[in-house]
Order: C-alpha cells, then sequence, then structure tokens
C-alpha cells in the first residue's frame, strides 16, 4: 500500500510542546513508513459548542509548524457531518482514505460524534486490527499542564516570554505583506504591514521584539500591533519595522516570531515624540 502512515490525532493549535510530544511519539513509531498529522480547517468547538476559539495560529502557520516533525498533513474540514460520524467510522475513513496503519494521541483525547471515542477505545481499535498504537500521557512544565488554553490566557496578557516556553517555539504570525499608508516612511522608520486574521487570538496592543523571516533572510524586527493613535488609525493593523533591511516587499510573505512584549501601545503628542520613542524602542536589540 502506497503512502502508509502513522497518524498524530489532534487540533494542534500552537503545535505546543505537548503537541510535540505526540508527533515525536508518531515519528519514532513509523520506521518503515510515513509519520503524518490529522487536523481540521475550523476548530471543532465553533460546531460542537457554538463558541468561536480564538485561534493561537491561521490554518497555514499550523501545518508548517507540524510539518516540522512529520512528513504528512491531513486537514480535514470540521462539517456538521464529521461532527456526527461515530469514532469507529472516522478512524476506519483515515484507513481507507488515508493509509493509516497506525495512530497517537493524548491520554485525554476525545473524538467521533459526542466525543465518545477515547484513547482506551482507540487503543482497543488498534489492537483488533493489528495497528500501531501509541498514548501519550500530559505533558507537564513547571507544574502546570501544557495546553493551548493556557497558552491563548499567556499571550492575551502579553507574556511573550512565558508563552513561547510552553509552546516550545516563537510565537508565529504570517501574511503577505501589504501596501500601507508609509507614515513610517517619513519618520525615518518603514514598516512592512501584515493582515491581522479575525479569526486569531488578539494580542495586547503594542510594540513587541521580533524576528522576521522575509525575502530568504532573517532580520530583527519592532513590531506594533494596534491602532496607531498617533496618526488617528481605524482598525487592527500589524507594522513591522525590520532592522538592516532595504527593498519593496509589497507582495512577500512574511513570517513574524513574536520574541517579547516591549510596551503598550500609546498615544504621542507629535510624530517627532514618536520617532523618539521608536528609537528608544530599538535599544533592545542594541
Amino acid at each position: 500500500m502506497e503512502n502508509r502512515t502513522i497518524y498524530a490525532l489532534g487540533y494542534f493549535d500552537g503545535v505546543h510542546l505537548g503537541h510535540k510530544a505526540l508527533l515525536d511519539a508518531c515519528r519514532e513509531a513509523a520506521k518503515d513508513c510515513q509519520s503524518g498529522a490529522v487536523t481540521f480547517s475550523g476548530h471543532p468547538q465553533r460546531l460542537v459548542s457554538g463558541n468561536a476559539v480564538p485561534l493561537i495560529n491561521t490554518d497555514a502557520d499550523r501545518r508548517q509548524l507540524l510539518l516540522g516533525t512529520v512528513d504528512t498533513v491531513v486537514e480535514l474540514p470540521f462539517t456538521d457531518k464529521l461532527m456526527a460520524m461515530p469514532w469507529q467510522d472516522f478512524l476506519n475513513m483515515l484507513t481507507r482514505e488515508h493509509h493509516a496503519v497506525g495512530f497517537v494521541c493524548g491520554s485525554d483525547f476525545r473524538f467521533g460524534c459526542k466525543g465518545e471515542g477515547t484513547a482506551a477505545l482507540l487503543q482497543g481499535y488498534c489492537q483488533s486490527r493489528n495497528l500501531a498504537c501509541r498514548i501519550v500521557p500530559q505533558q507537564i512544565l513547571d507544574g502546570v499542564r501544557i495546553s493551548s488554553t493556557h497558552i491563548r490566557t499567556l499571550l492575551s496578557s502579553g507574556k511573550i516570554r512565558e508563552a513561547n516556553r510552553f509552546l516550545g517555539h516563537s510565537h508565529i504570525l504570517s501574511g503577505q505583506v501589504q501596501t500601507g499608508k508609509q507614515l513610517g516612511r517619513t519618520i525615518g522608520f518603514p514598516t512592512a504591514n501584515l493582515p491581522y486574521p479575525d479569526s486569531l487570538l488578539k494580542l495586547p496592543h503594542g510594540v513587541y521584539a521580533c524576528r522576521a523571516q522575509v525575502g530568504g533572510k532573517s532580520c530583527d524586527a519592532i513590531t506594533n500591533i494596534g491602532t496607531r493613535p498617533t496618526v488617528s488609525g481605524a482598525g487592527i493593523t500589524v507594522e513591522a519595522h525590520i532592522l538592516d533591511f532595504s527593498g519593496d516587499l509589497y507582495g512577500q510573505m512574511m513570517t513574524l516570531e513574536f520574541l517579547d512584549f516591549i510596551r503598550p501601545e500609546r498615544k504621542f503628542d507629535s510624530l517627532s515624540d514618536l520617532q523618539r520613542q521608536i528609537s528608544e524602542d530599538l535599544q533592545y536589540f542594541a
């Protein structure tokens, strides 16, 4: 059978250290076949509970993070039909349509209609069909269970460095550089602007230390997220001033790796005051 694959199961928002334990176990089990992850487009809770969960990553960023460990990613649309699918049918579909020869999940993983599928039932399913199966215990860091929920709390509080410890990597945001109002150029700090998808968790408005991956280069960047009150801005913008970089970035893909929260956004009395503050912000990388 082509593309025989052992899959880690989950949504994997953030692809944090707990997820990494699943993905590593999956890769270790897949000695003579592919390793993979099964995830969903659209968080299951949106349909299951009617609540829109603010996401840590876009679908594209989650996929790239997953592919940093496993060979392939299956992204299933989370529809009413999939939500109502019995857990056995879900596993049968993966074995039949996606060549699954084994599964890995967390000890508290629930799946299938009404969440009736459990890690124990998955293990029994695999044993009866001679499929590989690994159940990974919950992962703990500093006495705290590693979870997407905890990381969302940290990020929404601006605790970037702490969130990154639980993620096991820098929090990221990727997108295509957009044309802005080019006000940064007028004060000597041109910016590359990214869209901020509505589905994502909103970081506190303020200035962040970042690494920008763009145009084949990795550069330090000072990034402002907010409404630009000094120039009467409207809507949330993501504006990155990239150090030691010159050139036209419009239309290129850029990834921002968030390293630290520097200060909250505030309104300045003049553009010259803003200019002086940005110069101070840049001292983070001095």
